[in-house]
This record gives C-alpha cells, structure tokens and sequence, in this order.
C-alpha cells in the first residue's frame, strides 16, 4: 500500500491516469486509512474523476475533521455544472480552523463559480479582500489578483483589469498564472509561435522525393482568512471505498494552473483551483 502511495505522489502530475490507477490499488488494500481517500481523491482530481474526488475527499475530511481540501471539492462542483454547491462549500467552511491558503483558494473557486451563475459583479465585489492589496506574494494571492483582473474583464472593466493583471504578473515570479500573457493581449501584442515554415526541396530526377514540414509539439496550454459569506450548507458523504456523489456532466472552465473566471490554480496542493484552472 505504501508503495502505491508513493507512485502517486510520484505521477500524480506527470501521469494522473497512472497516479489514480496506484491509488485506487491502494484503496483495494487500505479503503479505511484517510490518506488513501485523501491520495485517491486528489489524483482523482488530477485526472478529471469529478465525481470520484468529490467522494473520495468528501470521506476523507468526514474520517480526519480537517477542511483541507475544500477548495479542491468546490472547484469538482463548478467542474461538474454545480457551481450552487460549490458556493455552498464556500458559505459552510468553518473560518476559524481553515488555513489560511485553503481560505483564499476557496474564495478564487467561489467567485469564479458566481460568475458561472451570471452573477458577475457579485464576483468582483467576493474578491475585493484585505489579501488582494496585501505585500505577501504568496502563490494564492498571485491567483486571487488573476482572479480579480479576470473578473474586472468579464464586466467590462479592461482598464482596471489591465491594472491588475500587470500587478499579478509583478509578483508572478513562478509562472502560476498567464497573467503575463493575458496583459500583452490587452494591449494588443500577439505572441508568435516558434513554428518553421515549412520547406520544400524538389530534387531533379524520376525518382525525386520533396523534403516533408517538420512541426513543433503543441503546448497545452498568512493573517486572517478571506470572510466567508453566512453559514449555508455542509459536506455531507457515505463510508465506504463506493462513495458516489450526486450525478453531474461538464467540463471545468479552464484548471491549468489557474481556472479562468476565479478558479484555483493549479490543482491545490494538493488553482485551486480558481481557480483556475
């Protein structure tokens, strides 16, 4: 079991379809150790399982008490068409035992899943936080400034979106978000690709060949905690290695290593979201 364990950890990000085949082994041989739900639930995430990781870490929080995946089962929620659940995520989290990072990356998640709902001024007035002008440079508050610009776009606002993607890009140091990119294409800069074009060599004779194109790959592309809205609704899941949640389709808008719109990152580390995606 350990060894399944640490081949997730290994390719949860390289190989998630292999990273989830190695937890799910280990759920065969362990389905009562939190770690093992917890490590099945992320690599689910990882390899687009929605359903699956919300089970998965829905157990593995109701086995532990902890909140440390939150952000994670929000963005499974907006990911699945529920961005109702995933607000509803948000209003529930307990603020006093959330850490601080978890706080923000469910934030990011919620805004962008109000912005799902067509409530896109309610998105930018959720990411209007004391975090969001604070010096900290931490990876969450790099996405919560993406986040914000992001929203700042979607109702119009370019001016102070251009304003806030160039401060996202000033603290970006680690390329978490695109905010770089995002500002040179405000401003109207294209970016070229490294293509060759292509070239053909004709070779005189019966028996000449022309020289084929050669393509490159294509890129895919602390202090206080956020204040939470009023209480609403809480996790609810089933024991069990079967845990299955409510049925639900759709795809997440964006999850590289920021969702558009407010998603979490990068997967939560486990935008995370806003991401985020």
């Amino acid at each position: 079991m350990a060894r399944h364990l640490v081949a997730v950890g290994q390719l949860i990000d390289e190989d998630p379809a292999e990273a989830l085949a190695h937890a799910l082994a280990a759920r065969r041989l362990a389905a009562r150790i939190a770690a093992v739900r917890e490590a099945v639930g992320l690599a689910a995430y990882h390899a687009g399982e929605w359903q699956m990781a919300v089970a998965e870490l829905r157990t593995y929080h109701r086995m532990t008490g902890l909140q440390s995946h939150l952000a994670v089962l929000a963005d499974c929620e907006r990911a699945l068409g529920r961005p109702e659940r995933a607000i509803d995520l948000y209003r529930g989290a307990d603020r006093k035992g959330l850490d601080r990072a978890v706080a923000g990356e469910l934030l990011i998640v919620a805004a962008g899943a109000r912005g799902d709902l067509g409530q896109k001024d309610a998105a930018v007035a959720m990411l209007q936080v004391p975090e969001l002008t604070g010096e900290a440079a931490e990876p969450w508050t790099v996405r919560l400034r993406y986040a914000y610009a992001d929203a700042l776009l979607a109702v119009g606002r370019r001016e102070e979106a251009r304003e806030w993607f160039s401060r996202a890009a000033e603290v970006d140091a680690d390329g978490v978000t695109d905010a770089a990119e995002r500002l040179l294409e405000l401003d109207g800069v294209m970016i070229e690709g490294d293509d060759e074009d292509e070239v053909e060599d004709v070779t005189a004779g019966p028996d000449a060949l022309g020289a084929g194109s050669e393509e490159p790959d294509a890129e895919p592309v602390a202090g206080d905690a956020p204040d939470a809205e009023s209480t609403g609704a809480q996790d609810a899941s089933d024991d069990g290695a079967g845990d299955t949640p409510d049925d639900g389709a759709g795809d997440p808008s964006g999850l590289s290593a920021q969702r558009s719109g407010g998603d979490s990152e990068s997967p939560v580390d486990g935008d995370e979201a806003g991401t985020g995606k």
